[in-house]
Parts: structure tokens; C-alpha cells; sequence
């Protein structure tokens, strides 16, 4: 595999053309399931294979375990708005700047394999009572051309979860560990 492989072990996110319930369900069923599946892959690891970087130049294991809480938190608060405001202009952040925070490199990564247990309950359950009209407000990013629907967001952040889970599932098979 090459680098940009181990990057984006199951392809880049690219939007559908067209979402139905049954997508919208497979997503919603894939953000709920990340918590346990992500505990479940990280529970094995010591805490020098955590502070191993999934690709070179890569983040750690610990790096990304520490993203997936920020970003979704993120993503939940972004959902927030925009189901209360129009078409809210969201707050960027430096992810790369995030990942490189004390906390991020040196943390314990049960502090945010709880904190992603609570909050995808909590967006689970906000996901699962939008109406399809909820799911047609959209969010707009500076860096976007065009604002985002949250049936759009929905599928984003399934494969956002997806994503990192493949990265580090994909290095812990690599290592035989």
C-alpha cells in the first residue's frame, strides 16, 4: 500500500447525488456503532503501539482516537445550528493544530473514548428524531463552495468514523499486533 493508501484506506468522502431513508439509516447506524467498535479496536493496544503513527508522518493512534472526540463534537455542535439557525456560517478549526495540543499527544485515550460514548448517544438520539425536513437544513463553511445539507453531514461523519476506525484497524493488522 502506499502512503496516500494507508491515508484514505477506504477512498476519499464524495457525496451522493440522491439519499433515501435506507442511507440515512446505514449512516445514523454507523455513527452509533463507532464508540464501541473504536474501544473494542484500541482496547488491545499498549500504550507504546498507541504512540505509533498509523502511516509516516501520520498522527499516532492516540492522535487519532483524541480527533475523533474533537471533530464530532464539532460536528454536533454544527448540527445544532443548523437546525436553529439559517443556514449558519460555521466556526473552522486546525485540526493539525489540535492534534498537535498536550492533550492530544500525551492524553489518555479513555478520556475520549468515553466523551465519544456520551456524545454519539446524545447525537444518535437527536439524528433519530429529525424529521426529513430537518435533514434538508443546511450549514455553510468558509472553506466550502456550497453550504452542506446535514443528509450530507450524516453521510460525512459516518465515513469520518470509518475512516479513522480503517486507519487503525489497517496498522494493527500491518504489525500483527
Amino acid at each position: 500500500m502506499s502512503n496516500e493508501e494507508f491515508r484514505f484506506p477506504i477512498g476519499a468522502f464524495k457525496a451522493q447525488s440522491h439519499y433515501n431513508e435506507v442511507d440515512l439509516a446505514s449512516y445514523i447506524g454507523s455513527i452509533e456503532q463507532l464508540p464501541p467498535q473504536l474501544s473494542n479496536t484500541v482496547s488491545i493496544l499498549s500504550d507504546d503501539q498507541l504512540d505509533c503513527p498509523y502511516r509516516k508522518g501520520g498522527w499516532t493512534v492516540r492522535q487519532v482516537v483524541h480527533h475523533l472526540a474533537d471533530s464530532h463534537i464539532n460536528s454536533y455542535i454544527r448540527y445544532r445550528w443548523a437546525l436553529t439557525e439559517e443556514t449558519p456560517t460555521i466556526k473552522p478549526y486546525n485540526e493539525k493544530r489540535w492534534a498537535q495540543l498536550p492533550d492530544a499527544i500525551e492524553g489518555p485515550i479513555e478520556l475520549s473514548l468515553k466523551l465519544l460514548d456520551a456524545l454519539h448517544a446524545r447525537w444518535v438520539l437527536l439524528l433519530k428524531q429529525m424529521s426529513q425536513e430537518d435533514y434538508l437544513k443546511e450549514l455553510s463553511h468558509p472553506q466550502w463552495k456550497t453550504p452542506l445539507s446535514l443528509t450530507v453531514m450524516t453521510h460525512l461523519y459516518a465515513w469520518h468514523g470509518e475512516h479513522h476506525l480503517s486507519q487503525i484497524s489497517n496498522l494493527i493488522s500491518r504489525k500483527g499486533w
